[in-house]
């Protein structure tokens, strides 16, 4: 038995089904559908969920059918002001279009028309709201590629006012977001001029050398350690104590330091590879998969072959040779081969030309960068936060909207 939504009704507003407001239509799932096959470079919009935006639809990526491939479906076909709503996959992703008269639907989404009792920027309102959401996750069907049937969407539940009511709160909302969306977009410019600012001044660092710096080769100032991964099937080479790190798990890795959920590998495990032990204080950079995360290590750990270990040699100070390949991700991309994916070598990667100065005038410009690089995390932390507390209110307004709140003068109370 499906939940019923829990809340008491403002005076004048019922409480609805999509189904008893709504129409919805299908895509043609039949021998007519149209597959990669009946793909054009022009004609009719045959519009998918990747094409779905909040803003309308994503014209750049749109694909097209040949009107003869339109004639033969016998439902699936859009209107200009219809909700298309993502019932596979990306479940919950919505859009009105706006910018085709005709068109087709792919199977993953179904066409929403409102009826007369519902406008569709209500309608739109509702699909972005928690209240949505938490239907979603009642009907949804909980699986890895979660899906939703039409006939669910129309059980969904929608507490209704009456139509100047809705136009009311469309008005206060228009006017809300659109504050909202410019404070977002200020935030979200702040945030960019922080990074731009700690990386312009790095990139100034290795371009605007001083006397006494040198052209190394990064082979000569670091040794380059591949890595390598046990025999998975092996249960013994798993049981160890040293640390195992991967390319995925860099990418959840936030500054510089060293998980301990990592996989640990034991010694049998290390001597069926070509894994070898890092000590602390080495950079790890992953070679593929992609090319460019970069973490410094507090605890001796090994890595797969999809990283490169390196260990700074004498004289060589380790966060000055981190913050030299921060800043030449593209240049570490440009050397990468394959076409699978891009890997790059252990080989190229010694070939990398560094500039570096004495050990002393390479710890004072690691004290300058560290100093920018904490101001500069704080400004971020600020700014996402910023950004958080804004989504967080643009959810907290429509709450209220749908809870029969909405005060004109308290919108964003």
């Amino acid at each position: 038995m499906k939940k019923a939504v829990a809340m008491s009704l403002t005076k004048g507003w019922e409480l609805k089904k999509l189904g008893e407001v709504c129409e919805f239509e299908n895509g043609d799932r039949g021998i007519n559908y149209p597959s990669k096959a009946h793909r054009t470079e022009t004609g009719l919009p045959f519009i998918n969920a990747g094409h779905l935006k909040a803003d309308g639809l994503d014209l750049d990526k749109m694909d097209y059918i040949s009107r003869e491939r339109f004639n033969l479906l016998g439902s699936g076909k859009i209107k200009k002001g219809d909700i298309l709503f993502c019932l596979r996959g990306s479940l919950g992703k919505f859009s009105k279009v706006q910018e085709f008269a005709e068109g087709a639907i792919a199977s993953s989404l179904v066409i929403v028309r409102p009826k007369s009792k519902i406008t569709t920027d209500f309608l739109l309102l509702y699909f972005e709201s928690s209240m949505c959401k938490d239907m979603i996750e009642d009907f949804g069907n909980g699986a890895a590629q979660p899906n939703l049937s039409a006939g669910s969407l129309k059980s969904f539940q929608i507490p209704l006012p009456p139509l100047p009511e809705q136009q009311r709160i469309v008005a206060i909302l228009d006017e809300a977001f659109a504050a909202l969306a410019k404070a977002k977009a200020n935030a979200e410019q702040n945030l960019k001029n922080a990074k731009e600012l700690f990386e312009s001044y790095l990139q100034g660092v290795f371009e605007n050398k001083g006397k006494g710096w040198e052209e190394r080769k990064l082979g000569d100032v670091c040794e380059v350690m591949n890595g390598g991964t046990p025999d998975t099937t092996v249960s013994k080479f798993w049981d160890g104590e040293h640390l195992w790190i991967t390319p995925k798990d860099m990418g959840k890795m936030k500054g510089i330091y060293v998980d301990n959920t990592l996989r640990k590998i034991s010694d049998d495990g290390l001597k069926n590879s070509s894994a070898k032990i890092l000590p602390p204080n080495s950079i790890i950079l992953s070679s593929r998969a992609p090319i460019g995360h970069l973490a410094i290590n507090t605890k001796p750990i090994s890595t797969n072959q999809g990283c490169k270990g390196l260990v700074p040699k004498k004289g060589v100070d380790t966060l000055f040779v981190y913050y030299f390949l921060y800043k030449s991700v593209d240049l570490l991309n440009s050397l990468g081969t394959g076409s699978t994916f891009k890997e790059l070598s252990g080989s190229k990667l010694t070939t990398v030309i560094i500039p570096i100065p004495s050990i002393k005038a390479q710890q004072i410009i690691v004290e300058k960068l560290d100093t920018l690089s904490a101001e500069t995390q704080k400004l971020e932390d600020i700014y996402q936060n910023k950004i958080k507390d804004l989504e967080e209110l643009k959810k907290s307004v429509l709450q209220k909207a749908f809870s029969g709140e909405l005060n004109t003068s308290k919108a964003l109370v």
